[in-house]
């Protein structure tokens, strides 16, 4: 194993305390659909999504389909 992935500490559902893992999930927005790998909870299915991606990479991708 490498160095980096033995400190990363993993995030953890509140609801059922299970750890998430990355899995593809179906996101819609307006009339587009996409998938794209994020962090699921294995058991009650809720995504986490950061405040980095959300307000970085997807409001691009929001802003760039408004425009169309």
């Amino acid at each position: 194993m490498n160095g980096a992935s033995e400190n990363k500490v993993p995030w953890i559902c509140a609801k059922c305390q299970k750890e998430l893992v990355e899995e593809k999930v179906k996101v819609r927005y307006l009339d587009g659909n996409f998938e794209v790998e994020l962090l699921k909870c294995p058991q009650c299915n809720h995504v986490f999504i950061s405040e980095d991606l959300a307000l970085g990479k997807m409001l691009e991708v929001e802003k760039g389909l408004e425009d169309k």
